[in-house]
C-alpha cells in the first residue's frame, strides 16, 4: 500500500483511478486494460449487464473475478429512486459487496443526474448499510446535501457521460473541492489523460473512466497513460504549484552575475 492511498469509507486503496467495464472491442482487450491500470475498483451495471449470467454471458462474470479487482456495482439506468434502491439491493446479493455507485438519470438526452431525488436514494441506501458513492453533477449544494446525508465520497461530473470534453465548468468544480471536505472523485465527461490530471492538480481525489479508455484506438494504452496522469497530477497537487504571475519573471536572478552581463 503506497503511502498516499486513496481512502473511501475507511477502506485504503492503492489506485486513485477507477475503470467502467463497457464498450470494450472484446473481453481480452478490457482484460489487458485493467490489468495495465491497475484500478482501484471495477464497475459494473445489473441492470446493462443482466443478473442473469446465461442471458449475459457467464464469461463476464467470470473475468471480474478473475481480475481480483473490488466490483463497484451502480445502479445505471434507474430514472427513479425506487428503481436504483431496488437496482441497489440487487448488487448487493449478486456481488457480495455494501459498495454502490448511485446513478439516478433524470434527463435522458443528457443522461444529468436526477438531483432532486438522488438526494433521498443515497440517505435511504446508506441507512441500509451500503457504502455509496453518488454520481451527481458539480452542484455545491447537491454535492453538500450528499455529504449532510451520509455520503462519505462525492462523484461530480467533468461533462455529460460519453462526451470526452473535459471540465466543462472549472470554476465550479474548482469551488466544489475547496468547500468540501470528503473525498471528490471526477466521474464522466473526461476524455484525454490531460483532463484526468488536471482535476488531480486541482486536488481530486480520484477519476472514474470508462468511454475514454474503452473506445480509444488502443484501449490498453489508454488505461496507462490516464493511469499514469492520475498519479502525475496527485503528485503534482502534492508539490504545490507556483503561482501564477501576470509578467515575466526571470528564471535565473540577476544579483551575483557578472559585471559584463549589464554592459
Amino acid at each position: 500500500m503506497p503511502q498516499d492511498p486513496l481512502v473511501l469509507y475507511g477502506q485504503r486503496f492503492a489506485s486513485r483511478l477507477l475503470l467502467g467495464t463497457s464498450r470494450y472491442p472484446s473481453p481480452a482487450v478490457l482484460e489487458a486494460a485493467v490489468r495495465r491500470a491497475q484500478p482501484a475498483m471495477v464497475t459494473a451495471s445489473l441492470r446493462r449487464q443482466g443478473s442473469n449470467p446465461a442471458e449475459s454471458g457467464s464469461s463476464f462474470w467470470e473475468l471480474l473475478h478473475q481480475l481480483n479487482v473490488p466490483v463497484l456495482p451502480n445502479t445505471a439506468g434507474c430514472h427513479s429512486a425506487q428503481e436504483a434502491i431496488t437496482t441497489a439491493q440487487m448488487a448487493r446479493e449478486v456481488f457480495n459487496t455494501p459498495w454502490i455507485k448511485l446513478e439516478l438519470i433524470g434527463d435522458d438526452y443528457t443522461l444529468q443526474p436526477d438531483t432532486l431525488n438522488l438526494v433521498g436514494a443515497a440517505e435511504h441506501l446508506i441507512k441500509e448499510g451500503f457504502l455509496v458513492l453518488p454520481y451527481c453533477t458539480e452542484d455545491l449544494v447537491v454535492c453538500q446535501r450528499l455529504v449532510d446525508v451520509g455520503c462519505q465520497a462525492v462523484m461530480p461530473w467533468a461533462a455529460p457521460i460519453g462526451t470526452g470534453r473535459g471540465p466543462v465548468n472549472p470554476y465550479a468544480l474548482r469551488t466544489l473541492r475547496e468547500r468540501l471536505d470528503v473525498p471528490l472523485l471526477v466521474d464522466a465527461g473526461l476524455g484525454l489523460p490531460s483532463h484526468a490530471c488536471q482535476v488531480m492538480e486541482w486536488g481530486y481525489d480520484g477519476v472514474l473512466l470508462n468511454t475514454a479508455v474503452a473506445l480509444a484506438q488502443d484501449p490498453v494504452a489508454m488505461a496507462g497513460a490516464f493511469a499514469d496522469a492520475v498519479s502525475a497530477g496527485r503528485a503534482a497537487h502534492r508539490a504545490g504549484a507556483m503561482s501564477a504571475q501576470d509578467a515575466a519573471q526571470p528564471s535565473t536572478p540577476v544579483l551575483g552575475t557578472p559585471f559584463w552581463h549589464h554592459a
